[in-house]
C-alpha cells in the first residue's frame, strides 16, 4: 500500500484533486480548513468527510484538497468522489466498500442546455392565442 494518494473528483463543473497522506485527520481545501472553507455549514461538511466515516478511518489521514469551478455543493460532491477514489486504491476491502456506498459513481447530472426560441432550456415564451 502506498502512503499517498492523489485522486481526481468531479460534479456538474467542479473538479477536485484530493491527496491522502498518512497523519493526524487534517483536512484543508484550497490551503483553508473544512470548516473555514465551507462557512461551517455542517451538511457540506458531512458530504466530503462519508467517504472516510464510511470506513472509519477520520483520524487516520490527512486531506489536502484543490478545488475549483461549481458552486458549494458541486464542489462538495466533487470533494467526496475523489476522496473516495483515493481510498478505493488502498485497499480491496476499501473499494467494496465505497462502491456499495455509491461514492465511486461519477453522478452524470449536467446542466442542460439553453434552446433556441426559448428563453431558458425548457420554459418557453408566453403563449397567445390571440
Amino acid at each position: 500500500m502506498e502512503t499517498k494518494q492523489i485522486k481526481t473528483g468531479r460534479r456538474k463543473t467542479s473538479i477536485a484533486q484530493a491527496e491522502l497522506v498518512k497523519g493526524s485527520g487534517k483536512v484543508t481545501v484550497n490551503a483553508k480548513p473544512l470548516n473555514e472553507y465551507f462557512r461551517g455549514c455542517p451538511r457540506y461538511q458531512d458530504t466530503v468527510l462519508a467517504p472516510l466515516s464510511e470506513i472509519k478511518a477520520e483520524k487516520d489521514f490527512d486531506v489536502k484538497i484543490k478545488v475549483n469551478g461549481g458552486g458549494v455543493a458541486s464542489q462538495a460532491g466533487a470533494i467526496r468522489h475523489a476522496i473516495a477514489r483515493s481510498l478505493a486504491v488502498l485497499g480491496e476491502d476499501n473499494k467494496k466498500t465505497m462502491k456499495k456506498a455509491g461514492f465511486l459513481t461519477r453522478d452524470p447530472r449536467m446542466v442542460e442546455r439553453k434552446k433556441p426560441g426559448q428563453p431558458k432550456a425548457r420554459r418557453r415564451f408566453q403563449f397567445s392565442k390571440r
